[in-house]
């Protein structure tokens, strides 16, 4: 790559690399090892990493700290981020994740940095925050609207939130699926498992992921298979307990807590029959991804983000009857489901690349930084008064 089209790219907002989180790490370390390896220099802010190289798979690695409060771990950290980045090199564009983060936006427009916000998903309906934090959200959302020169969305449901509330333009960039082709099974045989052996669900536990229907469903559903359930709750102890006191008694249910050990977690997905997937706020969901690229079949919740992702190649619930009905199906027709897990690993395969993931980012960087921007018109923007209602799926917004 030539001097002139080699860029200096900084990506700020999340916990950094290397990924141990969620999805937007996952997405960072994916993409930025990608550009790194095209000869751009991404620079990559992170905090609460054990490792403190300052190069990680090609990246440059600048570790600040965070005030260590839930509200604003990461508003602190992205403050620091953007109080360094206004005394150093100025980056030719700037990926800033989470709309939270749109109030440091004006910083680096200061700075003269290009910079794109990627949205997530609709924070504000989440349940973990209170009525400030949901009034924030929804701040911090038109707020990065009118001051970003570019807006990301990872689903078309985020695209069409934003055009229908803002009328403003997104630039659909989703998330890549790892695939297993490869079925790791130690795992799963320590923990007393067999391969094709059980359903899966991971989750945090929070009412919009849907867990406590999930569990219901299957204790009142005539199973043979095992539950196993990934997560816990940091913010919802009274959620969990209900979770707990639904399972207790039911020997088919097994509830793990969280694991971090990403072998054994892809073993989990790898092995399962099914997958059940109960997110309901957000747009394309990792934890769906990686589903689909092991090659499991998948129970979603009936939202237009999940329909839209699994093309239709799932069976979808909305409520825990329709989750009984399910796993019973599942289990009662082994090739069907067969069909299922391989169709939407083949979904995964062919629409869901990180090359073609890092293309977008790669793209998209170079049109900021010749200062392509949405600015100019979406400065004014005002949200529109009446609430949005995500299309269904299979209405043309693709």
């Amino acid at each position: 790559m030539s001097n002139s089209n080699r860029l200096t790219i900084a990506m700020v907002g999340t916990r950094g690399v290397p990924a141990a989180y969620g999805g937007f790490e996952t997405a960072i370390e994916e993409v930025g090892r990608r550009l790194a390896d095209r000869g751009h220099d991404v620079v990559v802010y992170t905090r609460g990493s054990e490792r403190r190289e300052k190069e990680y798979l090609g990246m440059r690695v600048v570790h600040l700290p965070a005030v260590p409060v839930k509200q604003i771990e990461t508003l602190s950290h992205t403050g620091l981020s953007a109080l360094h980045l206004m005394f150093r090199r100025r980056p030719d564009a700037t990926f800033v994740f989470n709309a939270a983060n749109s109030p440091f936006l004006p910083l680096l427009r200061m700075r003269r940095a290009p910079v794109a916000l990627h949205m997530d998903g609709l924070e504000w309906r989440r349940s973990k925050w209170g009525p400030r934090g949901k009034a924030y959200y929804r701040w911090a959302e038109q707020f990065g609207v009118r001051t970003a020169d570019a807006l990301i969305a990872d689903a078309p449901g985020i695209a069409d939130y934003y055009r229908h509330q803002f009328d403003v333009p997104t630039e659909l960039i989703r998330y890549g699926a790892p695939i297993l082709d490869q079925l790791p099974e130690r795992g799963v045989a320590e923990m007393g498992l067999e391969p094709g052996g059980y359903h899966l669900v991971v989750a945090r536990f929070e009412p919009e992921n849907h867990v406590l229907e999930i569990v219901e469903g299957y204790r009142d559903s005539d199973a043979k298979l095992p539950l196993v359930v990934v997560g816990s709750a940091p913010y919802s102890a009274g959620y969990t307990q209900e979770i707990e006191r639904v399972a207790d008694g039911d020997d088919r249910i097994r509830l793990v807590g969280g694991v971090y050990d990403q072998e054994l977690l892809d073993a989990l997905y790898a092995n399962a029959l099914t997958y059940v997937h109960g997110h309901s706020v957000g747009g394309t969901n990792p934890s769906l991804l990686r589903a689909m690229g092991a090659g499991t079949a998948v129970i979603g919740f009936d939202v237009p983000f999940n329909r839209e992702v699994l093309d239709g190649n799932g069976w979808f619930f909305s409520g825990a009857s329709d989750v009984a009905e399910h796993v019973v199906s599942a289990e009662a027709d082994p090739a069907s489901t067969e069909a299922r897990a391989t169709a939407v690993q083949e979904i995964a395969r062919t629409r869901f690349r990180w090359d073609d993931v890092a293309d977008e980012y790669e793209a998209l960087a170079h049109r900021i930084a010749e200062r392509a921007t949405i600015h100019p018109s979406a400065r004014r923007a005002r949200r529109r008064s009446t609430d949005w209602v995500p299309a269904p799926a299979g209405s043309g917004a693709r």
